[in-house]
């Protein structure tokens, strides 16, 4: 039973599976992210937790928040963004 419970997440830490999981998702949301012609900035953060997008840093225009957000959004596995980005 010990080991079941060790890997179990609860509302502040992720299991293993999660942990994995959630690594994955950054990666194809940074990806999609730096991989758009039109988002130039460098400057923008990926985290997640549990599906949930995080997106900080700061960008050059609101329309480059939008876009960004819009393109997270349309990663597999992401099941909401919060935007915490700044127009620099």
């Amino acid at each position: 039973m010990v080991s079941f419970l060790g890997c179990a997440s609860t509302a502040k830490h992720e299991g293993t599976g999660e942990y994995v999981d959630d690594t994955v998702i950054t990666t194809k949301v940074k990806a999609a992210i730096f991989g758009d012609e039109s988002l130039k900035s460098g400057e923008i953060n990926v985290e997640t937790f549990k599906g949930v997008v995080q997106l900080s840093g700061f960008v050059n225009s609101q329309a480059d928040i939008n876009k960004a957000v819009e393109v997270a959004r349309t990663v597999k596995g992401v099941t909401s963004v919060k935007n915490d980005m700044q127009v620099k």
